[in-house]
């Protein structure tokens, strides 16, 4: 019940997995080697693209990045790995950091082509601008970018009442849409998606 929550527009009645839908047929799709996942409240997105990849030919991993800020959900290792295991999930590695600090480990140096990146992450407009640059190089020229909570600018206090920010992650999608090398599409379901790819030559 957990995972209906975080404005993904799924339905529990009718296991209606909503923007779930698309993330999955993505990854069945594209059949990439390699999905990025920075941030899941209790996993959705990184379980439904772990599913994908799991059932396509070609296998695939999930390389999972939350630092568990808003509350100790992802800290214990052998914990997550049994939330995954409950649903059958073998191929996502979790990395309890920042994007900031992944980006200073061997793992983040030794990553391959990333076919599919979800940023989720803490939503301001920096952050989202960090997830994004930190792994615009590593992307196959195929490769589509998902920017969760793209519909709207708000304010969120999920990191406490005495840590309040916005939400800014539409306005740094206004700043792609100018970038003439990327294709930018807006969906606003929910509490929306946006899917970033970069323009054929």
């Amino acid at each position: 019940p957990e995972m209906t929550q975080m404005g993904h527009g799924q339905r529990a009645e009718d296991a209606n997995l909503g923007l779930g839908a698309l993330y999955h047929g993505l990854a069945r799709a594209l059949r990439p080697a390699r999905a990025v996942v920075i941030g899941s409240w209790r996993g959705f997105v990184p379980i439904v693209l772990a599913k994908a990849l799991s059932e396509n030919l070609e296998g695939g991993e999930v390389v999972f990045i939350d630092p568990s800020m808003v509350d100790d959900f992802w800290r214990d290792a052998s914990r997550v790995k049994s939330w995954f295991d409950r649903f059958d999930i073998v191929n996502i590695r979790h990395y309890c950091l920042t994007t900031q600090e992944f980006a200073q480990t061997q793992d983040y140096a030794n990553l391959g082509p990333v076919g599919l990146l979800y940023v989720d992450g803490m939503h301001t407009f920096e952050q989202a601008r960090i997830d994004f640059e930190c792994f615009r190089s590593k992307l196959t020229s195929e490769a589509v970018v998902l920017f969760h909570d793209s519909a709207r600018v708000r304010s969120s206090s999920i990191y406490g009442t005495d840590r309040p920010y916005e939400h800014r992650v539409k306005d740094y999608m206004e700043v792609l849409r100018l970038d003439p090398g990327l294709e930018v599409f807006s969906l606003p379901v929910a509490d929306g998606v946006t899917l970033v790819r970069q323009r054929d030559q």
